[in-house]
């Protein structure tokens, strides 16, 4: 017999709640949302300013913890992990990049993408590792057209060639999703678009899972699938 049943989303928020002290009171800025990305899946996620578009992300990506309600990658739940194995989840499962580049501005470019790999595999094993992994690094920074940039530091760098370093550093580790906070927001449209576009190649061509938060409609509509969020809660567009 052919078994039929779904197979589980590959990251899923069942019920999230999620609220902060704001002056004295609360702010409610999550209310029971539900939200699903099947594997090889690209979800674009809409909203006001201020509408919890980040915090969902975050709570996703086991940055921040729901106050209620359940998050899951591959049917398993993962919000309620100890904390040394959603740092273990953060660094080989999942890949983070923001509007902020957070790169680390005493190393350069080819070091900053290999960072998470130092801490995946340690002092001991890096030697092991230490060869692939530097391949890896620099052919993911040529593939964003950064192959004569690999040893210069940040502050040599404009815009988006640091912005194409930090998504080059969440891929390095070969992650099963890609979470995207606004990662354009910050740049000149030539270079927003090339970042897109490479986004979209890595979803196409490597299966690559995306969740993009983005304000901008015309960038919303390159993904499969856009989710509003509004009051609180998740509307499929």
């Amino acid at each position: 017999m052919i078994d039929t049943t779904p197979a589980a989303p590959l990251l899923e928020v069942r019920s999230v709640r999620k609220h902060y002290r704001s002056g004295g009171g609360t702010l409610e800025v999550l209310r029971g949302v539900d939200f699903a990305i099947e594997a090889g899946g690209f979800v674009s996620v809409i909203g006001q300013s201020g509408s919890g578009k980040s915090t969902l992300l975050h709570l996703m990506g086991l940055l921040d913890a729901p106050d209620s309600g359940e998050v899951r990658l591959s049917g398993a739940r993962i919000d309620d992990l100890p904390a040394s194995r959603r740092d273990r989840l953060r660094n080989t499962d999942f890949g983070m990049v923001f509007q902020a580049y957070h790169l680390l501005p005493e190393l350069t470019a080819l070091e900053n993408v290999l960072a998470p790999l130092w801490v995946r595999f340690g002092i001991g094993a890096w030697l092991g590792e230490a060869a692939a992994a530097r391949r890896r690094a620099a052919d993911l920074l040529a593939r964003f057209g950064l192959g004569g940039r690999l040893h210069h530091k940040p502050r040599q760098l404009s815009g988006g060639e640091m912005q194409r370093v930090a998504i080059a550093r969440a891929l390095v580790g070969r992650p099963r999703i890609l979470l995207a906070d606004e990662p354009t927001g910050n740049l000149d449209e030539q270079s927003g678009a090339g970042i897109l576009e490479s986004l979209c190649e890595l979803n196409r061509t490597d299966g690559l899972s995306i969740v993009l938060v983005t304000h901008d409609p015309s960038i919303a509509r390159r993904a499969d699938r856009i989710v509003r969020l509004a009051a609180g809660r998740v509307e499929e567009v």
